[in-house]
């Protein structure tokens, strides 16, 4: 293939604004050129701020949900603006439009959450504030630490520690794979035996149109085949509960070869009920996705049922 020149690049990268978001298209372009032997220059990085980065002070599910980190980038890609969008899949919306394709998965990273402030929920002490957006991890500390008062946090890394710096919380989660990609050191890792993480967290997902056979093709190169078989899995779960922004949801999978093992639990939004389920299912049949979904759904009381019934 015919390297790009300066002012022709080979591929655009459309991503946020964001310092992480950043790092995580420079990741890209880096795997991107390795494996196609281009200079830097072959791939252009392209920033959008997307309407989740413009809007702070509410809850991502009460101003639209995962559809305001997708909705710059969706549009470039169908004006021909971009070739690639660079998610983070765990703020990718379940469905997708039929015209767009997860066409790779980069090498997952760290899936654990980090807790900053403490050195365990148990070391909070009585009446502690937590702060976090994200229903999944205010249900997990609500139902570990009942007496806890959880306190609304959005913003990048560098707005979240800036607020617990400020004696906004006594507390607060972060991804440990964001942490680790901008290169800071901060908190302790919540084990995942005991506090699973988000779906399809420390998974970055590029998405192109799906008529467009060039960039699938070169994006293929960069494909991570168990990390996206593990992403698939957990976005299937997903489908099968009709799970949104709003669902207090913690899974992870662990592909062996062929097959995956995965574990998900569903909370109450105020974390006081919970149910877990377990399955291992091929990688090239999902069905025990649904399945594991219908299983806890059936399993489960009607204080996390109602957060399901209403999204369907």
């Amino acid at each position: 293939m015919t390297v790009a020149s300066q002012n022709t690049p080979e591929l655009r990268l459309g991503t946020r604004r964001s310092p992480l978001a950043m790092a995580q298209a420079e990741e890209t372009r880096d795997r991107l050129c390795a494996a196609h032997g281009w200079p830097q220059s072959a791939v252009e990085l392209v920033p959008v701020v997307a309407s989740g980065d413009r809007i702070q002070d509410r809850p991502l599910a009460e101003i639209g949900g995962k559809a305001l980190w997708t909705r710059e980038l969706d549009a470039w890609l169908a004006e021909g603006r971009i070739d690639v969008a660079v998610h983070s899949m765990k703020d990718v919306e379940t469905l997708r439009p039929d015209s767009l394709t997860i066409a790779a998965i980069l090498p997952r990273a760290d899936k654990r959450d980090v807790l900053v402030g403490a050195a365990s929920l148990a070391d909070l002490a009585a009446g502690a504030k937590v702060g976090t957006s994200a229903p999944r991890r205010a249900a997990q500390a609500l139902h570990a630490r009942p007496d806890i008062e959880v306190v609304m946090f959005r913003g990048n890394v560098a707005t979240r520690l800036g607020k617990l710096e400020a004696g906004e919380a006594d507390a607060t989660f972060l991804a440990k794979a964001g942490l680790d990609r901008l290169g800071e050191d901060a908190g302790i890792p919540l084990a995942v035996d005991a506090w699973l993480p988000a779906p399809a967290q420390g998974a970055i997902g590029l998405e192109c149109r799906t008529d467009d056979s060039r960039t699938r093709q070169l994006l293929a190169a960069i494909d991570d085949k168990p990390s996206h078989a593990e992403v698939l899995a957990e976005r299937a779960v997903l489908e099968g509960l009709g799970g949104t922004c709003h669902s207090p949801i913690a899974m992870l999978s662990t592909c062996r070869g062929t097959m995956i093992d995965l574990r998900c639990a569903l909370y109450s939004p105020d974390g006081g009920d919970r149910v877990e389920g377990e399955a291992t299912m091929s990688v090239d049949d999902l069905t025990g996705a649904k399945a594991l979904a219908a299983d806890l759904l059936s399993r489960a009381p009607a204080s996390i049922r109602s957060v399901f019934e209403a999204t369907r």
